[in-house]
């Protein structure tokens, strides 16, 4: 507790009643959490299994219960749930899923399944529309994060449009039940569906978690405020942390009104605030706080800090797109030299993963290190999740999951009707998809499907009857040739080059599979589960560690990081804020953005426009951003376009000077 400023322990020490912390940026709210964890179970005597903590990313929830077992020890953190909220909603579905009709083994389909299934389903009822599918994925993960369901989507459905997305939902609902599977959206709906209509279940979930902490709660959908205010009850034995000031995914469905919310939902609610920020500078505080009171607050805040004044903030005026590229590679290898610090000391922040090409390449002419947030993982990529998926069903005949990504993968005319019809029936059956294709009579399935269906799981066998006879590399090869999947691949490539470069990611997981089979001597199915543990362990030592790179990412995935000097790219009318927020009129979401990427910079922060820009092969003429204007104009130092500050110029070049001798030296 020592450790901790008064309105910290505050918010630590309050347990009498529900209590909303607002959070600003850099103000420590993970040790709040962390500590009010450790509080409830030290003083408080509540059993660590009966305390729940969930927040939004893995990273984030990794990062917490770490931090609280070094608090605890790791006996007395026995039984705790720090979890995502999705991780959360799918142990209260695999606890509950007979009261939720699911047979055991239920898979759990990503964005890319689920795009997938929704086209096959319209190509075979309207014809040409599957080009909708990804318009239709949005609109029902939508109405599933409102909590929306089917016969209310189609009971209020008015235009032609709105009635194909609704039948497109209710179509959708039932192959997901034919298939025994859910969506990533249903791991939120579900459970409060099923608390809604189950009291008794409900009320054995609020006797489990007798004390639930939220962290990013301005991040919260619909569907996630209702599971909290369900699981919390009338014991109000709840704290939520947020800032709605760094509310920035409302095209996923965040709420940041949800906070406001709460003050209804929970009359005696108790707010701290948390304004003392331990990352930045006054100047960089000040320029925060004066941005985002242009935003309407219900909750007032300003952060500030003992950290000092600090440095002006810079603008920096480029002829177009190519010169900012190069001043700001520039201007980090200036500063670098003159501070001596390292390159993993920048972030460049944009609002648009396009403008990072340009910085990449004058990053790579003057051999700067980088890292590229955001990037694809290897097994995220379609043909690797593919060739993945074959391998699954090949160790499991069982994993439904893995037959339906690839039952049609190359094309092999089974209809989304076929495999629904299928579903059904292994529902009936209690069996897996593949094992239904064995059980199934005529009648059942149209005989041509059936016909299809029979001879993939004949030939399916063949190759899991080759790979235990000891041939598994070759055996493996052997099914990638006979379905023509790099046939396939030219089919759906956009150019013969991306065709080769996607079969070469093919052929590398092959070999990494027969490395890892040779390296460590282990049979077929092992290496196939040890190669996917591999690759998440490297995604998250990479997540972990910071060698020495210039980061770049855009400002959405730079929330939650800091970095002691930030340059943020393209502060232009258009770009930031972005021309569709302007069109419709969201300008408060895009300075809340500006908001997060200015509060980033612990030491400098410098921001670049240029003049020209172009879009769509013509050169278009740019305007600064408003946010410059609403920024205190006393604390900006002007670069470029005739504006430079002469004495700065003068004291940066005598700087460079001592760096160089410095470095002679």
């Amino acid at each position: 507790m020592s450790q901790l400023n008064p309105r910290q322990r505050e918010a630590v020490r309050y347990i009498d009643g529900p209590m909303l912390v607002l959070a600003g940026a850099g103000s420590g709210k993970t040790s709040v959490i962390t500590r009010k964890i450790a509080y409830l179970v030290e003083t408080c005597g509540i059993r660590a299994s009966r305390i729940a903590a969930v927040t939004f990313t893995n990273k984030a929830a990794r990062e917490m219960k770490e931090r609280v077992g070094k608090l605890l020890g790791t006996h007395s953190t026995e039984g705790l749930t720090v979890s995502t909220f999705h991780q959360l909603g799918l142990k209260i579905i695999r606890t509950e899923r007979k009261l939720l009709g699911l047979k055991g083994g239920f898979s759990i389909f990503d964005g890319q399944d689920t795009q997938t299934l929704i086209k096959d389903l319209l190509i075979q009822e309207h014809g040409s529309d599957g080009d909708q599918a990804s318009t239709i994925q949005n609109q029902i993960s939508n109405w599933k994060n409102d909590r929306v369901l089917p016969e209310q989507a189609v009971a209020h459905a008015k235009s032609p449009a709105e009635i194909l997305c609704a039948q497109a939902y209710r179509r959708y609902q039932r192959a997901l039940k034919a298939y025994n599977a859910l969506d990533f959206d249903d791991l939120i709906l579900l459970p409060t569906v099923l608390f809604e209509q189950n009291p008794d279940t409900l009320e054995k979930w609020q006797n489990t978690i007798h004390y639930l902490l939220v962290d990013e709660y301005q991040d919260t959908n619909s569907s996630q405020y209702l599971l909290v205010k369900q699981l919390v009850g009338v014991r109000g034995a709840l704290t939520v942390v947020g800032d709605d000031d760094q509310s920035i995914y409302a095209w996923r469905g965040a709420r940041p009104e949800n906070l406001v919310q709460l003050q209804d939902d929970f009359p005696g609610l108790k707010l701290v605030k948390l304004e003392q920020n331990y990352r930045s500078t006054s100047r960089i505080l000040k320029a925060a706080n004066t941005l985002i009171a242009n935003n309407d607050h219900v909750f007032d805040k300003k952060l500030w800090s003992e950290i000092g004044y600090g440095d002006p903030l810079r603008v920096i005026r480029c002829s177009d797109e190519n010169h900012e590229a190069e001043q700001v590679v520039a201007e980090i290898l200036d500063h670098k030299l003159r501070k001596r610090t390292r390159f993993g000391d920048y972030a460049i922040l944009y609002r648009g993963n396009h403008q990072s090409r340009l910085i990449e390449l004058a990053l790579q002419q003057q051999q700067v290190p980088y890292h590229l947030s955001g990037g694809t993982s290897f097994f995220a990529r379609n043909e690797v999740k593919d060739i993945m998926a074959y391998l699954r069903l090949l160790i499991n005949e069982n994993d439904d999951n893995a037959f339906l990504r690839i039952a049609n993968v190359p094309r092999r005319k089974l209809g989304a009707s076929t495999l629904e019809s299928l579903g059904s029936f292994a529902n009936e059956q209690h069996c897996s998809l593949s094992q239904a294709i064995g059980r199934v009579g005529s009648g059942t399935l149209p005989e041509a499907g059936l016909g299809r269906l029979r001879e993939f799981r004949l030939w399916m066998d063949r190759i899991r009857r080759q790979c235990e006879g000891g041939g598994g590399i070759s055996a493996i090869r052997q099914m990638i040739r006979d379905m023509e999947y790099e046939e396939w691949l030219n089919q759906l490539s956009s150019s013969e080059q991306v065709a080769e470069r996607r079969m070469s990611n093919v052929h590398f997981l092959i070999d990494s599979l027969n490395k890892v089979m040779a390296e460590e001597g282990v049979e077929l199915d092992d290496a196939i589960a040890r190669l996917v543990l591999r690759d998440l362990l490297e995604q998250q030592e990479e997540e972990d560690s910071s060698p020495d790179n210039v980061q770049l990412m855009t400002m959405h995935a730079s929330k939650g990081l800091e970095f002691p000097h930030v340059f943020i790219i393209g502060m232009e009318e258009n770009l930031l804020p972005h021309r569709a927020s302007v069109e419709d009129g969201n300008i408060a979401e895009e300075r809340r953005l500006a908001y997060v990427g200015i509060t980033r910079a612990q030491q400098t922060l410098a921001m670049t426009m240029a003049a020209k820009r172009r879009q769509f092969g013509e050169t278009i003429n740019c305007e600064p951003s408003r946010f410059i204007d609403e920024l205190p104009q006393d604390d900006l130092t002007w670069q470029g376009g005739g504006t430079d500050d002469e004495q700065a110029n003068e004291e940066r070049g005598q700087e460079t000077l001592a760096g160089l001798r410095g470095l002679f030296a």
